[in-house]
C-alpha cells in the first residue's frame, strides 16, 4: 500500500469507528427513549458476548489427555468468584488471566510441594 492509501483506509476506519460511536446519540438524543429492541439487546448482549468469549476460550480444551482441563476449569473458577465478589469485569478477567498463565506455568506444582502434598 502506498502512503496515500494508508492514510485512507485509516480515514474510513476513523469515520466508520465515530459513526457507530455517535449515531445512537443523534437517532435517540436525550430525552428520547429508544424502542423497546434496543434496550433489550443492550441488556443482553454484553452476557451473549462475554458466554461467547468463553466458549471460545475453551474450545481446544483437551479433557482427555495432559491435566484434563484442570488449569482452564480453575481459571473459570477463579474468574466467576472474583466476579460474583466484585463485580467489576476487567479485575475478573486478568485475576482468571493470571490464574491460568501462573498454572500453566508449573506454579501449581510448586504449590502442591510447598504444601507437601506431593
Amino acid at each position: 500500500m502506498t502512503t496515500a492509501q494508508q492514510l485512507i483506509t485509516i480515514g474510513i476506519v476513523v469515520l466508520g469507528t465515530m459513526a457507530t460511536r455517535f449515531l445512537p446519540f443523534i437517532i435517540w438524543p436525550e430525552g428520547r427513549r429508544p424502542p423497546a429492541l434496543v434496550t433489550r439487546l443492550g441488556r443482553l448482549l454484553p452476557a451473549a458476548v462475554m458466554g461467547l468469549l468463553v466458549v471460545y476460550s475453551l474450545r481446544h480444551t483437551n479433557l482427555v489427555g495432559g491435566d484434563h482441563g484442570l488449569y482452564e476449569a480453575l481459571a473459570l473458577l477463579v474468574t466467576a468468584l472474583v466476579h460474583l465478589r466484585w463485580r467489576n469485569m476487567m479485575v475478573s478477567i486478568a485475576c482468571g488471566t493470571l490464574t491460568y498463565m501462573a498454572l500453566v506455568q508449573g506454579w501449581l506444582i510448586f504449590l502442591i510441594r510447598l504444601v507437601g502434598l506431593g
